[in-house]
């Protein structure tokens, strides 16, 4: 491998671990909401239309959805960890 490919995977693998990381905040901040919808409503004793009709609330939806995607994005980082050498590492600060 030339070491320009190997700065492009470094940089993909910075990148991808940024929006993993943001997308875990994200994660925590839709289950921060949902707890609080859900108190709200529960206060107010009023219901989730949409978790009436679909069995799901649309927090519901947005927490699985972020889910799926952290997955995907850790499964993106093991693969492109496999394909870096320990040099590649170093340069990262791992």
């Amino acid at each position: 491998m030339t070491t320009a490919t190997m700065t492009e995977r470094q940089r993909i693998l910075l990148e991808t671990t940024i929006a993993r990381d943001k997308a875990e905040a994200l994660l925590k901040g839709l289950v921060d909401a949902k707890t609080r919808s859900e108190k709200y409503l529960a206060e107010t004793n009023q219901l989730d239309a949409m978790k009436q009709v679909t069995g799901r609330s649309s927090m519901d939806n947005a927490i699985v959805s972020t889910r799926r995607m952290i997955d995907t994005l850790n499964r993106t980082l093991s693969q492109l960890k496999d394909q870096l050498s320990d040099e590649d590492f170093e340069v990262l600060g791992r």
